[in-house]
C-alpha cells in the first residue's frame, strides 16, 4: 500500500507533480545541516539540525508564503518520508544491552516514561491542548525528544502544524534545562554515578545528556547515556500502545500503520544480532536524512502566525512535563540510591 502511495505520488499527472516541493524540503534540510555543522565547527551548537530545519522552514511559509505547486512534495515529505524514515530508526534500537544494566536503571527508566507520560498528558489536556499535541509533548519530554515526537506523530495522524509545534516548544526549553544540569551538581547532593542515572533519566535528548554530564566526568557521561539509552528503547513499546489506542478511540478495526511493522521487525533483527553494525549505520543515516527532510517539510507547513496563537500553552505544558520528570527523577535516584 505505501509503495502504491509513494508511486502516486511521484507520478506527474496533470501538474508538475512533487518535485518542486521536495525539491525546497530538501534545500531546506541541507541548509539546516550546515547550519549545524557550522556551529559544531565554532564548538557551540545551539540549534540541531532538526529543529533548525523547521524553523527555517517556518520562516519561509511565514515570508515567502510558497505557491500551491509545492504543496503535493511538502505533504508528501512531511507523512511519507516521515513514516519510511521512523521504520528505518528501529535499526538502531536493540535490546540486547537491557541485561548488561543495572535492574535499578532500567526501573527507574520504565517509571519515568509510564508515570512521565501519564502526568504529563494529563498537563496537557488541563491546559487546553487537543489530544494529539498533548500525547506529542509526553512523549517528547518523557522518552526521547524530536525523535519520540517524530515517531509518534503519523501513529496519531497528527496534522503537521501539531508536530512542528511540538518539537518547536519542547526543544525549545530542552537546551537550557540541559545547560543549566552542570551548575546544579553540588547543590544536589548527588554523586557522580547518580548525577549521570539523575541526567539520563530527565534530559530531553541523547545529545543533551552528553552536554549535561561530560563536565562532570566519564562516570557520569556513560552512566547518563547508557540510563537515557533505556528510555530510547521504550519507544518501541510505548509506539505500539499508542497505536493499538488510536485505533480504538477511532472505533476502526484495529490495524498497526505498516511503518510500525517495519520498525519493531527492525527492532527485533537488531536485538538478534542479525543486522551489522555497517548495515545498521547505513540504515540510521538513511532515518535521520528522511526525517531532516521531513522536519523541513514540517515547518514548511506551518505559518508562524497559527503557531504563535497555541505557543504559550504548548511552551508552559513542555516546561511543566520536564520540570516534574526532573521531580521524579531527582528523588528516584535520591531515595533508591
Amino acid at each position: 500500500m505505501t509503495l502504491e502511495r509513494i508511486r502516486r505520488a511521484l507520478q506527474p499527472g496533470s501538474a508538475i507533480g512533487p518535485w518542486p516541493g521536495l525539491v525546497l524540503c530538501c534545500f531546506v534540510a541541507l541548509a539546516a545541516h550546515l547550519a549545524g555543522l557550522a556551529q559544531r565547527a565554532l564548538g557551540h551548537q545551539v540549534i540541531d539540525a532538526y529543529v533548525g530545519a523547521i524553523l527555517i522552514g517556518i520562516a519561509i511559509r511565514t515570508f515567502a508564503q510558497p505557491g500551491r505547486r509545492f504543496d503535493k512534495g511538502i505533504d508528501f515529505s512531511a507523512r511519507t518520508l516521515l513514516e519510511i524514515g521512523v521504520a528505518l530508526l528501529g535499526a538502531s534500537i536493540g535490546y540486547g544491552l537491557v541485561p548488561g544494566l543495572s535492574l535499578g536503571l532500567v526501573f527507574g527508566a520504565i517509571v519515568i516514561v509510564v508515570f512521565g507520560m501519564g502526568l504529563s498528558f494529563a498537563i496537557g489536556r488541563m491546559l487546553g491542548l487537543s489530544k494529539n499535541l498533548a500525547i506529542m509533548v509526553a512523549c517528547g519530554s518523557s522518552i526521547c525528544g524530536n525523535s519520540a515526537i517524530a515517531a509518534v506523530a503519523p501513529a496519531i495522524r497528527a496534522e503537521p502544524p501539531e508536530v512542528t509545534s511540538a518539537i518547536a516548544f519542547t526543544a525549545i526549553w530542552g537546551l537550557p534545562l540541559a545547560i543549566l544540569y552542570p551548575f546544579l551538581f553540588d547543590t544536589l547532593g548527588l554523586t557522580a554515578t547518580q548525577y549521570g542515572a539523575f541526567a539520563g533519566l530527565t534530559i530531553y535528548s541523547v545529545p543533551q545528556v552528553l552536554a549535561a554530564t561530560m563536565p562532570i566526568g566519564a562516570v557520569a557521561t556513560q552512566i547518563g547515556t547508557f540510563t537515557k539509552l533505556v528510555r530510547v528503547m521504550m519507544l518501541a513499546p510505548v509506539l505500539l500502545v499508542v497505536s493499538l489506542a488510536n485505533a480504538r478511540s477511532r472505533n476502526v478495526r484495529v490495524t498497526l500503520p505498516w511503518f510500525i511493522y517495519g520498525f519493531l521487525v527492525l527492532v527485533a533483527l537488531r536485538s538478534l544480532g542479525m543486522i551489522p553494525d555497517e548495515v545498521r549505520a547505513g540504515l540510521l543515516g538513511a532515518s535521520n536524512l528522511l526525517t531532516l527532510i521531513a522536519m523541513a517539510a514540517l515547518g514548511l507547513s506551518a505559518d508562524a502566525r497559527v503557531l504563535l496563537r497555541s505557543s504559550s500553552r504548548v511552551s508552559l505544558a513542555a516546561l511543566s512535563s520536564m520540570l516534574l520528570i526532573g521531580v521524579m527523577g531527582y528523588a528516584i535516584v535520591k531515595f533508591t540510591g
